[in-house]
């Protein structure tokens, strides 16, 4: 089966070219299966769409089948472990609705997993996942507890009351294709590993090859990340897409040059225009600053990008201009019709919000200055950053 999906994958990418918009003509290069976009909608979980989405394509990559897995039933593991965390820290803790994708990891460990048609998370009107209101209530009792420095039955009570009125009660057994399961045994016929996963990071700031926590604030788990060197982080992942694994991406989504509704994430060098073609250099050189970065950014033509070194993305992340948005799966890689490589990406805000389905192609230059870390199969790692990271 890993054969077939890796052959599927070569075919696809030798045969579909893709346009995003006038000026970007995309080719695929690689394209791992994976499942279909789906929608967070207004709910801060990121964290658990992307992770759920690398592990059903984790599933689809062992032969083990489609499958539509549950996010809230992850993410309400998680909300009782916050609360249950920011208590014991005396209402220090983390009660945001980020976090990264050792979270579901955790989660699944203590509770497993249902498929999303047994538990879809949204017990009121409206259709799509709302968690306002919700998280509101929950930072309510929350307090109210820390205030009183006990955590009675009736707060217990009260805390899995809101997450049944909200998320809706969980499934003690269910039926599933045919079979009967527990959250725990369905896990288990899945045939997923936590401990297969690696979070991996580059920064200056620690050493390279050992594990680090990384200082964002969605990593109230403090859970630890490999550090490995930039050019190491780039070519593990252009390893795992090539033998078809995908990625599993975290990074910032604040920048100018991050544009959904365009399908495209660029990095643009607005005044250094070496390496460019001599015509476009005269015709860019004679507007501002302000037209040029205003013409690169309408996405119409293609126009250079930083030369991201270690040191530029230290900078970015010590002067807090790169930061922890927003994680996304990383299923493929294309080229621009200069050759130019771009990171084929399937985003969890629907599929009606640009013209490419729900995915965007973010560029090298963006990934190498904008990735806080990414998870990959511990197999999708080349043997060589394998032997010095010691897993």
């Amino acid at each position: 089966m890993k054969k077939n999906i890796l052959s599927l994958a070569v075919i696809i990418a030798s045969t579909v070219s893709v346009s995003a918009q006038d000026g970007y003509q995309f080719t695929a290069v690689t394209d791992v299966p994976v499942t279909s976009v789906k929608n967070q909608a207004s709910s801060g979980t990121c964290w658990c769409f992307a992770t759920t989405s690398f592990m059903e394509a984790e599933l689809l990559r062992n032969g083990k089948g489609e499958h539509d897995l549950s996010e809230m039933f992850i993410v309400r593991q998680k909300l009782l472990n916050q609360i249950d965390d920011n208590f014991l820290r005396r209402g220090k803790g983390n009660l945001g609705q980020g976090s990264l994708s050792h979270t579901f990891m955790n989660a699944y460990r203590q509770v497993g997993i249902v498929p999303e048609e047994v538990y879809s998370g949204i017990n009121y009107e409206g259709g799509k996942h709302s968690h306002g209101e919700m998280m509101s209530v929950l930072h309510a009792v929350a307090d109210a507890g820390v205030k009183n420095k006990k955590r009675s039955p009736q707060y217990d009570r009260v805390v899995n009351s809101v997450l049944d009125s909200y998320l809706g009660e969980v499934p003690e057994k269910f039926i599933y294709r045919g079979k009967e399961y527990t959250p725990k045994s369905f896990a288990e016929s899945l045939g997923l590993n936590m401990d297969d996963y690696i979070e991996l990071t580059s920064f200056t700031h620690k050493p390279y090859y050992k594990a680090f926590e990384l200082e964002v604030p969605d990593n109230w788990e403090h859970a630890k990340q490999y550090n490995v060197p930039l050019d190491d982080l780039i070519t593990t992942m252009d390893y795992a897409l090539k033998n078809g694994y995908t990625v599993c991406w975290d990074g910032d989504v604040s920048e100018k040059g991050f544009s959904h509704v365009n399908a495209v994430a660029i990095n643009p060098e607005v005044c250094d225009l070496s390496g460019y073609s001599k015509n476009d250099s005269v015709e860019f050189s004679k507007k501002n600053e302000a037209q040029r970065l205003e013409e690169v950014l309408k996405f119409k033509k293609i126009y250079p990008e930083v030369n991201v070194t270690p040191e530029i993305r230290q900078n970015g992340y010590e002067t807090f201009v790169t930061t922890d948005d927003h994680l996304m799966h990383i299923t493929g890689s294309v080229k621009d019709q200069y050759g130019t490589k771009y990171y084929k990406t399937k985003n969890s805000w629907g599929t009606d919000r640009n013209d490419n389905g729900g995915y965007l192609n973010m560029s090298e230059s963006y990934v190498r200055a904008k990735t806080i870390y990414i998870m990959v199969h511990k197999d999708a790692i080349p043997k060589e950053i394998r032997k010095k990271l010691k897993v």
